[in-house]
């Protein structure tokens, strides 16, 4: 049972903005053979996709407020970047399982006002879709 909740909890935090690690710990976990793939799949996919709400939530909590200082973009940069979103859209959620770039994409999508169901859906799919094929691989590599 703690094996599970160190999966989620790891899936949760790297689909987060902070840097963390799932690949390495469910390879581990498929490797030690200690749960069934079906159940480490379910459980690091679960913890990723939530943690890439937490995401878009800021994104959408973010929407309405001013930036910070630092942050500041100007609006002829703003309206450009709507435009490319509005133009690729939700379909750059696809690339949500990316390093370094999935979560911003989640948090833009957030930001664009993206429907709730669709983030769900595609991130479920893009994540879902990393792991498996890193669980195949994992389990053809050894």
């Amino acid at each position: 049972m703690w094996t599970l909740s160190a999966l989620f909890v790891a899936a949760f935090a790297a689909a987060t903005l902070i840097p963390a690690q799932s690949e390495a710990v469910l390879a581990g976990m498929l490797l030690a053979e200690t749960n069934p793939v079906w159940i480490l799949l379910l459980v690091a996919t679960t913890g990723n996709v939530l943690g890439s709400l937490v995401n878009w939530g800021l994104g959408r909590f973010l929407q309405g407020c001013p930036p910070p200082r630092w942050l500041r973009i100007p609006p002829d940069q703003m309206a450009r970047a709507q435009a490319w979103y509005a133009r690729r859209g939700w379909w750059t959620l696809f690339g949500s399982w990316l390093p370094i770039i999935g979560d911003p994409l989640v948090l833009a999508a957030g930001l664009m006002r993206e429907p709730f169901w669709r983030v769900v859906l595609v991130v479920t799919l893009a994540k879902a879709g990393r792991y498996i094929v890193l669980a195949w691989l994992t389990l053809q590599l050894t």
